[in-house]
Parts: C-alpha cells; structure tokens; sequence
C-alpha cells in the first residue's frame, strides 16, 4: 500500500484508541484497524477496563476477511499471556498479511517481541507510522512505564492578576459555565481526578463527571497527610459508589475510612506533606496512567516544583480580585528566574468568555 494509504488509515486507528482515554486503565488505550483490498473490515479500540484487546476487537468483526490483509495498530501488539493470549498470536493465527504499527510497547514483557514473533511466522511488519502521534495519545501508558508514574495535568482557573478566590475564599464561579464544562470533558479524559486536603476540606467537591451521561467515572485521589477530611462530606458519603483514593502519611489512621469504602495508599512524607513524588508512583503501583490535579495552591506549587507536571491547562477568567485573594500557586521558593519552572505554550483558545491555554512540558 502507498504511504498516504498507510497515513490514513493509522489515523483512523488513533481516532480509535483515543475513545478510550480515562476508560482502560491500567491499559493502553489502542485502536486497531483491518483493511483488504482497499476496505475496512474490521476495527476495534482497548474495551473499557482494558479487556478485550483492540486486535481482537477488530479481528472478530473482521472474521474471515482478516486472511490476507492489512492491521493498522497504534501500538505494538503484546507478546505475552495475561487474562488474554497475546495480540501477536492472534493477528497470526487469523493469517493478516502485513502490520503496521504506530509505535513499539516499551513494556519489559513485550518491548519488540510482539514485533518478532510476526515476523517469525512470515508477516510484513512496518513500524513507525505516525509514531509522534500515537506516543502523544499513549502519552499516559508510557509514563507509567518508562518514568514509573503517570502523566499529569495541572489544571488551574484563575483570574486576570492570577487569583483562585477572594480573601474570604468565594471562588464560584471564576470561570464561566463553557469553561466548567470543559473541565469535566477534561476530567473524562483522565483516570484519576487528584486534589489536596486543603481544597477537600474547604469545597467539599464531588470530583466526579457530570453532564456526560458516563458510567466509568475516574477515580477520584485525595493527598492528606493526616487524613483530616470531613466523613460526612460529599467524597466520604459516596467512596462505595465511585473509587476514593486517598494518599496519606503512613502513621494515621485511615482505618475510619477503609470502612467508609475508600483505598489506603501509604506515602512517604516530605517537608511536612505527603510527598507528590511518592504519590504519583503509588497511583502508578495501582495501574493509573492519567492524573488531572485540580488543586490547590499548595499542591499545584509542589508539582511545578518538582518538574512533575507535564502539562498545564489554565482557564484565564477576565475579572480582577487584588493581593488580597488566593493566589493560584503557593510559595514556590523561586529566588532566580533561571530556577522557575519553565513550560512552552501549544495552544490558547476561548472557552465562552474565558481563555484557556495550554502548556507543555518537554515531549515523552
């Protein structure tokens, strides 16, 4: 096939594997596709849960018609017998001709075997196709394997003079209801939702998605050193009905709230707080890929600190508070701008009548 044929169509199996964001976990989420003679003849992504696998998804819609053709995957097929037999086995055993993918799983477990075991029993293998794009939207996946945590989402919604409250702490509503609905789009997108005590304390939020009309709602992760939180608030009354997380300093007492339905997650301690660092490598240890922080000051500020947050999302509201209200990022400790966290802008947009920006660390 030519190489626009091939663009195309790995483009159509990321469009795929990106319906799966926030909703596979601990997998990746794949697309795959399988075309014969110019045709698609099957396609698939990840299911929710990570189970079944998107070649087989697309094998079993395919049927027959998969001898002979052509699998478009976005990431390596897997190599090694999990609840599933591997992918590879199964593109194979169901005669596909040729496959190309996107970019190689760096998964110890498969990490080009997938690839080998293809070309083993005589099946075109090219990799590489849109490799860029696919390890954007694998972005997650790969941080959890490769850097041992997920990949993070700051976001922040602040005001002209970069406030998140007043002095007597009203911030509903700062940004306009375009911009607060694009948070749960946002919120959707991710595994887990991650705010501080302070911000679960003072807003007793829900965390949760709404006016979506989903069901796998992310897990919601609270970082509480002293696990201080009210266990009458929104997030103690529902831990049975959507998954609470919370990250806490292994001397208290969380067993109040094991009860209520919520997870334990032990964390090292540091500079009198629970250590971010630790924290996202325990989500990790759980199989989380996505982490959207919300908040607060306190938290968003260690993240920055610690060159752990890979990319920033800020909705800027035109309104104006003073010194007076709550700045957006605590005290960071910055005394030389050479030392201040430094990110590059992607894209800015207006989101009713905010604006939000977004920006990036350095690439995966």
């Amino acid at each position: 096939m030519s190489r626009e044929t091939d663009l195309r169509h790995m483009a159509h199996a990321l469009s795929l594997g990106r319906r799966g964001l926030g909703r596979v976990w601990p997998n990746p989420n794949v697309g795959c596709v399988i075309v014969k003679d110019g045709r698609v003849v099957g396609r698939g992504r990840t299911a929710d849960s990570g189970r079944p696998h998107a070649e087989t998804q697309a094998l079993a819609q395919a049927g027959d018609a998969a001898r002979g053709a052509t699998a478009y995957v976005t990431l390596e097929p897997c190599a090694h017998h999990g609840r599933t037999p591997p992918c590879a086995d199964a593109l194979v055993a169901a005669g596909v001709a040729r496959v190309v993918v996107a970019a190689q799983d760096p998964d110890p477990r498969v990490a080009g075997k997938g690839l080998a075991r293809l070309r083993e029993a005589g099946i075109a293998v090219e990799i590489g196709v849109r490799e860029a794009e696919a390890r954007a939207d694998l972005a997650g996946f790969l941080s959890r394997v490769e850097r041992g945590r997920p990949f993070v989402t700051l976001k922040l919604a602040a005001t002209l003079d970069g406030r998140i409250a007043t002095a007597t702490g009203e911030s509903r509503w700062i940004t306009g209801p375009e911009a607060r609905a694009r948070v749960h789009m946002m919120r959707a997108r991710h595994d887990a939702v991650m705010v501080g005590g302070g911000t679960a304390r003072a807003d007793d939020p829900s965390l949760t998605v709404r006016g979506l009309g989903i069901e796998r709602q992310p897990v919601r992760v609270v970082l509480s050193r002293r696990l201080d939180l009210p266990q009458d608030g929104v997030l103690a009354r529902t831990a049975y009905e959507v998954p609470l997380w919370l990250c806490h300093d292994p001397a208290a007492d969380a067993a109040g709230w094991t009860a209520l339905g919520a997870k334990s997650l032990p964390c090292e301690i540091a500079g009198g707080q629970v250590s971010v660092g630790a924290a996202l490598a325990a989500l990790a240890g759980e199989g989380i890929t996505r982490v959207f922080c919300e908040g607060g000051a306190g938290l968003a500020a260690s993240l920055l600190g610690a060159g752990l947050v890979d990319e920033l999302v800020l909705f800027t509201a035109g309104v104006a508070i003073g010194a007076e209200g709550t700045p957006a990022l605590s005290a960071m400790g910055v005394d030389r701008l050479a030392a201040a966290p430094r990110l590059r802008l992607a894209r800015q947009e207006r989101v009713g009548a905010d604006v939000m920006s977004v920006w990036r660390a350095g690439a995966l």
